[in-house]
């Protein structure tokens, strides 16, 4: 199984999917990684990417994936997947599931200027809320809200997914 814990920069998914990877025993992957140096570069500056920087990353991101699962790997990844197109890129298989840590702006915002030595500009959020496409009923999605410790979020999408010694 592939977990893509998704959500606008700030919210969690790093921490969140390495403490969720480690509980499981599962490989974490970090999406940012996959970036080209030109979409880094492009986002540290304070731009933000358009549809045409994220393809090439998303199809490579989707070849990972698609690795895993054909070596039989479960992978936590954390990708913020903002619109459901690109959920939709990403979803290679009936084993992807998808997991959305949502919060409003100003709790994501205080998080995200909480933390140091990442390259996301904050000021690019407002564009990050400005691409989201929340989840819909039929993309199957299990959505878990902010404001709780990384732990108790853990503990919410193991109980949820029902993966409690699956590793």
């Amino acid at each position: 199984m592939i977990l893509i814990i998704f959500g606008v920069s700030g919210a969690g998914k790093t921490t969140v999917g390495k403490l969720l990877a480690r509980e499981l025993g599962w490989r974490f992957l970090e999406a940012d990684d996959f970036h080209p140096p030109a979409n880094i570069d492009k986002m540290r500056n304070g731009h933000p990417l358009t549809d045409e920087d994220r393809w090439p990353w998303l199809d490579c991101l989707r070849k990972q994936i698609e690795q895993l699962l054909s070596a039989g790997e479960n992978a936590v990844l954390a990708c913020s997947a903002l619109k459901r197109a690109y959920r939709d890129r990403l979803r290679a298989a009936d084993e992807v599931k998808f997991v959305f840590l949502r919060g409003d702006y100003a709790l994501v915002e205080k998080q995200l200027r909480n933390r140091h030595g990442h390259f996301m500009n904050a000021a690019l959020l407002q564009s990050q809320f400005d691409d989201l496409e929340e989840p819909q009923p039929d993309e199957n999605v299990l959505t878990i809200e902010l404001g709780r410790t990384p732990e108790e979020i853990v503990d919410r999408i193991e109980a949820k997914l029902n993966l409690a010694n699956s590793g």
